[in-house]
C-alpha cells in the first residue's frame, strides 16, 4: 500500500492529522486539489500586498487548543490583532475576552508550518474512492491511483459523500443520515486594493452579523500587507441567492458597500472575487470526528465538534488522527 493512511484535504483539519499520525510513526500520505495548502485558510497575493480571503482570525476557547495557540506566540507564527471588532455603530470595539489571532504573514503561512515534514501531495484532485480486500483504492487526476488502509475524509461533506458514492462505498444508515445533516452556506468575498485611507475601527475590522456584508478588514491595519487592500465578507443568505450571478454584478454590489468606509480622496485600483460554496458550517457534527461504522474510515473537519471554528478544524484534525490510530491498532 501507498500509505498506512491516506487524507484526502490538506486544509487545518487534514494536516492536523497527518501531524498527528506522523509522530505516531505511521506512514501518512496526504493530498489535496490545490496547488497549496491550507484550504480555506487562505491569502492572496494582489499586487504588492497580501490579503486573507478564507478564514480572518482565530480564537482559543479550550485549553488543549490555547496551549497550542501560546507554542505558536512564542514561535512568533501568530500574534494576537485584537478582542473584538465594532459593529460599525460604535467607534470601540466590542471584547468578550477573547483575543483575535491572526498568523503572521496570513492564515496560510500556519498551514505551510503545519505541512512542514509532511508528505503532501498537490494538484491531486480525488475522483473517487472505494474500499476493496482491506484496503481504500483512490483515483485522482488522469489515470492516477493510492492505496491506505485507514481513510480519513476532510473535504466539505457533500463532496466526501460524492467521491463514496463515485466508488460505490455504502455506509451505514446512521452515518450517512448524520453526515446528510450538516449543512454549510456560501460566502462571495471580495478583495479591493486602495489607494488612500479607509476609515475602520481600531484595530481596522467591522463585524456585524446582522448585516449583508457582515465583515470589512484592512490587511494592512491587520499586519500581513505593505499595501492597503480590504476584505469584504457576505452573510450565507444572500451568497446562496446571488452565488451565480455574473462577478461584475457582485463586484459592483461590494464595492458600493465600501464605498461608505472610503476616505474622500481615496480610490479602489484593483479588485477580485472569490465564491466560497462550502464558506460556514451551518449545521454541525456534535464530536469531533466520525469514524464510520464497518469500515476503516474516519470524516473530519470544521463541520465536526460544533464550534465550525477554526479551531473546531484543528481540533477536528487531532481527534480524527487519533481515531485513525485506533482503526490501525
Amino acid at each position: 500500500m501507498d500509505a498506512e493512511v491516506l487524507i484526502i484535504g490538506a486544509g487545518l483539519s487534514g494536516l492536523s492529522a497527518g501531524r498527528v499520525l506522523q509522530a505516531a510513526g505511521k506512514r501518512v500520505l496526504l493530498m489535496d486539489k490545490g496547488r497549496s495548502v491550507g484550504g480555506r485558510m487562505a491569502t492572496r497575493r494582489i499586487q504588492n500586498g497580501l490579503a486573507d480571503h478564507g478564514a480572518q482570525f482565530f480564537t482559543a476557547r479550550t485549553e488543549v487548543f490555547q496551549q497550542v495557540v501560546d507554542e505558536w506566540l512564542v514561535q512568533g507564527r501568530v500574534r494576537v490583532w485584537g478582542h473584538g471588532w465594532s459593529d460599525g455603530s460604535l467607534k470601540h470595539t466590542v471584547n468578550d475576552g477573547h483575543p483575535r489571532y491572526v498568523s503572521v504573514g496570513g492564515m496560510n503561512a500556519l498551514t505551510h508550518h503545519l505541512a512542514e515534514g509532511l508528505n503532501v501531495r498537490l494538484n491531486a484532485q480525488a475522483l473517487s474512492v472505494r474500499y476493496d480486500s482491506h484496503r481504500w483504492i483512490v483515483r485522482y487526476g488522469d489515470e492516477g491511483l493510492l492505496t491506505a488502509g485507514v481513510l480519513i475524509l476532510t473535504p466539505p461533506v457533500p463532496q466526501s459523500l460524492k467521491l463514496l458514492m463515485e466508488g460505490s462505498v455504502d455506509l451505514h444508515p446512521d452515518d450517512r443520515a448524520a453526515l446528510e445533516h450538516i449543512e454549510y452556506g456560501p460566502c462571495l468575498c471580495g478583495l479591493f486594493v486602495i489607494d488612500g485611507d479607509v476609515n475602520l475601527p481600531e484595530p481596522g475590522a467591522i463585524q456585524n452579523l446582522n448585516k449583508v456584508v457582515y465583515w470589512v478588514a484592512d490587511n494592512q491595519r491587520k499586519g500581513i500587507s505593505e499595501q492597503r487592500i480590504i476584505t469584504l465578507h457576505v452573510e450565507s443568505s444572500y451568497s446562496r441567492a446571488h452565488y451565480d450571478d455574473p462577478d461584475e454584478n457582485t463586484l459592483a454590489f461590494l464595492r458600493d458597500e465600501l464605498k461608505q468606509y472610503l476616505a474622500p480622496d481615496a480610490a479602489i485600483v484593483e479588485e477580485q472575487l472569490k465564491k466560497w460554496r462550502y464558506s460556514v458550517p451551518l449545521t454541525t457534527h456534535p464530536f469531533d470526528c466520525l469514524t464510520a461504522q464497518g469500515l476503516p474510515l474516519v470524516f473530519a473537519g470544521d463541520a465536526f465538534g460544533g464550534q465550525g471554528r477554526v479551531e473546531g478544524a484543528y481540533m477536528s484534525g487531532r481527534a480524527a488522527g487519533q481515531a485513525a490510530l485506533d482503526l490501525l491498532k
